[in-house]
């Protein structure tokens, strides 16, 4: 059996002497070693799109990957990936950091530098064990692989544009198509998720900050399972518990609900923090919302020149939803698109605030009527973004379209039209600048089938 191998080293020196010594391995098949922990994340997601049998069998990591550290990113992929056996090559070898390994979810600790004989051994051992665990899945061959749920984040040019309530109605669409969705308010100083929804519950992502292994009975705990059908993770009650969540707290806190949920909705608020930065750059989609005047479209467009500056999203990888539209609106969406460079989604959500008012009030939102303009143009955003129906599924996005308000069983309606076209996340670089586009990245060509 050929064993691929997927190496992740940041030292150009410690790459190269790697990829000398496993070309010298018996029925190996090692890729080109990735310079960074963002790229070997987005290679194993791509091969995983297609179907777990892409993925390697063996990821090496170097102690001096980063930006994310060794044992973050081994805990990482363990989590995402469980059929890839992943190992840790150290200069230090002791009993603590084998320990901190296995905790992690690593199958093999090697000492820098490495041995032949020992680099053979456990890649081996790593490769039977994937192979094991891939015959236990049972998975056939032509089954969806992947990272689990899908991520989406939805945050604000300024204060007051409509965030939350937009995150709130693409979260109770998904779940009226069937989806199982969590809404996570990461808005942590002034999280009102909670408010819209007429929801007080004791326990906030802030809880699940300090735990690095959140196991589901954790999960489960910290979670609200609403009437509406949603499950809630709400923002901490006390605003300065906010600065418990970090950026590796909530990288942790959305890898483990991604394993649990379809969908995962995050308010990220209209704050650029470690933690909404880091939830945004590993996002499938990112959501920006503005109104259509020029204070905000300047906010907006300083929010994705930020995002660009910190490498946390690129301007066109990002979706733009136009809130407090009207045909008599100087601003149009196509003048929004421009400026800004984003995509701009179709349906503009109209400026209705009389419909909204007594649901925002009483903290009533998911009782806004299936006539509202307001609701509807929102699902129907929802449904431009694919987040009412799973991918490659077009018998769940025809049901899904059936679900929108409004909307006949002929799958009538306005706004609707192509999904906007995001991408995968990219690189993990919040607070360091430069760097560019690593492009198309493939270690291997996809294993083709006959028939």
């Amino acid at each position: 059996m050929t064993t691929r191998i997927l190496p992740a080293a940041g030292d150009a020196d410690a790459a190269r002497a790697l990829s000398a010594l496993l070309g010298q391995l018996p029925d190996a098949e090692p890729a080109a070693p990735l310079p960074d922990s963002g790229a070997l994340l987005d290679t194993l997601a791509r091969l995983a799109a297609g179907s777990v049998d892409e993925l390697p069998e063996v990821v090496l990591v170097h102690e001096r990957i980063g930006p994310v550290p060794a044992l973050d990113l081994i805990r990482e992929v363990a989590l995402r990936f469980p059929a890839v056996g992943v190992v840790l090559l150290s200069s230090d070898t002791g009993p603590a950091l084998f320990s901190a390994a296995m905790d992690s979810g690593a199958r093999g600790l090697i000492g820098l530098p490495p041995s032949y004989e020992e680099l053979a051994a456990r890649v081996q051992a790593a490769a039977q064990w994937s192979a094991g665990v891939r015959r236990h899945l049972g998975r056939p061959a032509d089954a969806p692989g992947g990272p689990g749920g899908r991520v989406v984040t939805v945050a604000g040019a300024k204060g007051g544009v409509g965030a939350t309530l937009t995150a709130v109605q693409f979260a109770l669409a998904a779940a009226a198509a069937g989806r199982r969705t969590v809404l996570v308010d990461m808005d942590l100083q002034a999280g009102d998720v909670g408010s819209y929804l007429d929801v007080q519950f004791r326990r906030s992502i802030a809880d699940l900050a300090g735990i690095h292994d959140i196991s589901p009975r954790v999960l489960q705990d910290a979670v609200y399972d609403d009437r509406t059908g949603l499950a809630l993770l709400l923002a901490p009650a006390e605003g300065e518990r906010g600065e418990e969540v970090d950026d590796r707290a909530a990288r942790h806190v959305v890898t483990a609900l991604r394993g649990r949920y379809e969908l995962v909705v995050v308010d990220c608020g209209t704050q650029v923090t470690g933690a909404n930065a880091a939830v945004v750059e590993m996002a499938d989609t990112a959501v920006l919302v503005t109104t259509p005047d020029v204070v905000c479209v300047r906010a907006a467009k300083r929010m994705v020149r930020m995002w660009e500056r910190l490498q946390v999203r690129k301007a066109e990888d990002t979706a733009m939803v136009v809130n407090r539209w009207s045909k008599h609106t100087e601003i149009q969406p196509s003048l929004i698109e421009k400026i800004t460079k984003t995509r701009v989604a179709k349906t503009p959500v109209p400026a209705a605030f009389k419909e909204l008012q007594p649901v925002v009030d009483a903290g009533r939102l998911q009782d806004l009527d299936n006539r509202s303009a307001v609701k509807q143009a929102l699902w129907t955003v929802a449904g431009e973004l694919g987040l009412l129906a799973a991918p490659a599924d077009p018998a769940g996005a025809a049901g899904a379209q059936a679900a929108l308000p409004g909307r006949d069983a002929a799958g009538g309606g306005r706004g609707s039209g192509a999904a906007v076209a995001v991408r995968a996340a990219g690189p993990v670089a919040r607070l360091r600048r430069g760097g560019g586009d690593r492009g198309s990245l493939g270690p291997w060509p996809r294993r083709g089938r006959e028939g």
